[in-house]
């Protein structure tokens, strides 16, 4: 598979499919998820609601924002890939994050839920067609490939991955 096109999604995604060089996205999508568990396994249960600024998420609820973005996007994925041709409903994360329990809930937990949903998304985009992948919808908008939401979903855990690692000082070295 090769890297999605500029014109397969919204310039706002760019940023997050810059921190992706690979071109076969599907080992990238399931090696975060032990990555995920290595950098998070150092966090002692009492930093867990740690926040590095006013107003920032704790991790817990940084966590929390990686599962509801990664189940966006993977609906968004399953709709263009069965030719959904209406355009799909955006998000915005901080709405979310007012109403959403994740502080309350252990980091193991959530990295368990983070976990199943990647591993559905993944059983999901491993069977499609080639066609699938190059298919083109509408989210928020905004036309977008399936082959770019996948690339969009491996993106964005590296960039919140390196938003753990400099500013609430998670070391990613094993």
């Amino acid at each position: 598979m090769s890297r999605p096109l500029e014109s397969e999604y919204a310039p706002y995604y760019q940023s997050y499919i810059a921190h992706v060089s690979e071109t076969d996205i599907l080992p990238v999508l399931r090696s975060q998820l032990d990555e995920l568990d290595v950098l998070l396994g150092r966090v002692e249960p009492d930093h867990e609601t740690f926040r590095y600024a006013e107003g920032k998420w704790s991790i817990r609820q940084l966590v929390g924002h990686l599962i509801d973005a990664e189940r966006v996007f993977g609906y968004r994925a399953l709709c263009i890939a069965r030719g959904e041709q209406q355009n799909l409903p955006g998000f915005d994360q901080n709405d979310y994050m007012l109403t959403a329990p994740y502080n309350g809930i252990e980091l193991e937990d959530l990295l368990s839920e983070f976990r199943l949903v990647r591993l559905s998304n993944i059983a999901m985009l491993r069977n499609l067609d080639p066609r699938a992948w190059m298919r083109i919808g509408t989210a928020n908008d905004v036309p977008v490939s399936v082959r770019a939401l996948a690339f969009i979903m491996a993106g964005h855990v590296r960039h919140h991955m390196e938003v753990l690692s400099e500013r609430y000082q998670l070391d990613r070295a094993t």
